[in-house]
């Protein structure tokens, strides 16, 4: 299968590493769902981002221009996960990363059990072949009293794996969020954040400290210094990184600058995901493709960082 999916970056055969096995640990249910699938059940074409956005808030507002709302809600929240589960089985994705965030509990009946059936439904019914992972997740704009009022009671469950904090990096300070995460390495959840798309080197290195991350969501920014990545590689907090986002949101310039070629050659651990698939017309395999034909790096390591985000 090493062979097949080597073979076919270098043929530029799409098809082909589509039928390779490949992880996505960095998605968002609300735009990572299929098209095709969205369109067939709602009537609405949610074309993919044209342009380069330079903002959060650029990019929200896109978000609920294009979507309409058709996410929102108890039957919305269902839809968006039934469509990033039809999603991925098309590209071949057979290990995946993703879950509700924590104030979704709102857009159910107000209880956890509601939020569990929802995600599991979906699995059940569009990617039951997949190695799913329930993630947890915390939006950094929300006050930390509503974070903690709704995650309690999805801790409790025992069934969420992972916790991720995402949104704006400079909403709060991301010493708000420690207490939160000590609550989640308690409960033995892998502990991940997004930090170092917006921000800076010094950021990823004090989140990576103060948060005790596993994993760093983007993280490009620790590219930016020898030390940062250096600690990084010391301490194998791997980064799962996303390519045609840091494009389209103009965090890179052009793909063949992509900083995954400096974070590899300091053997800082890394993966690479799709963030938005909906947003970014991309699944996972088009996203190591689009690294070896920029030249960024070898078929070889690209594999080798396939078979990492298996691992």
């Amino acid at each position: 299968m090493e062979h097949d999916f080597q073979a076919a970056l270098e043929a530029g055969d799409l098809a082909g590493l589509r039928a390779c096995p490949k992880a996505d640990l960095h998605i968002h249910a609300v735009m990572g769902g299929d098209r095709d699938f969205i369109r067939e059940r709602t009537g609405r074409d949610i074309a993919p981002l044209e342009g380069v956005l330079g903002s959060m808030d650029e990019m929200h507002a896109w978000v609920d221009d294009t979507t309409g709302g058709v996410f929102r809600g108890a039957a919305g929240r269902a839809l968006a996960f039934e469509a990033t589960f039809v999603q991925a089985v098309k590209d071949g994705v057979t290990r995946i990363e993703v879950g509700e965030d924590v104030w979704g509990i709102t857009q159910q009946d107000g209880t956890p059990g509601a939020v569990w059936r929802m995600l599991t439904q979906a699995h059940a019914a569009y990617g039951a072949q997949i190695d799913w992972v329930p993630q947890m997740g915390l939006s950094r704009h929300c006050p930390y009293a509503a974070l903690d009022w709704w995650m309690t009671p999805l801790l409790g469950l025992g069934t969420f794996k992972t916790i991720d904090l995402s949104g704006d990096e400079f909403a709060q300070p991301i010493e708000v969020f420690v207490p939160l995460y000590r609550k989640a390495k308690a409960a033995g959840l892998k502990l991940k954040a997004h930090v170092g798309e917006w921000g800076t080197a010094d950021d990823v290195w004090r989140a990576v400290e103060l948060l005790e991350l596993d994993e760093v969501q983007h993280g490009i920014a620790a590219a930016d210094s020898p030390q940062v990545m250096r600690m990084l590689a010391d301490a194998g907090v791997r980064l799962n990184l996303c390519p045609t986002s840091n494009l389209k949101l103009g965090r890179v310039a052009r793909m063949a600058d992509h900083p995954i070629r400096r974070l590899y050659d300091a053997g800082v651990r890394v993966t690479v995901n799709t963030d938005d698939p909906l947003m970014f017309g991309n699944g996972v395999s088009q996203e190591f493709l689009a690294l070896f034909q920029a030249g960024v790096m070898t078929a070889a390591e690209l594999d080798a960082i396939r078979i990492e985000g298996l691992s």
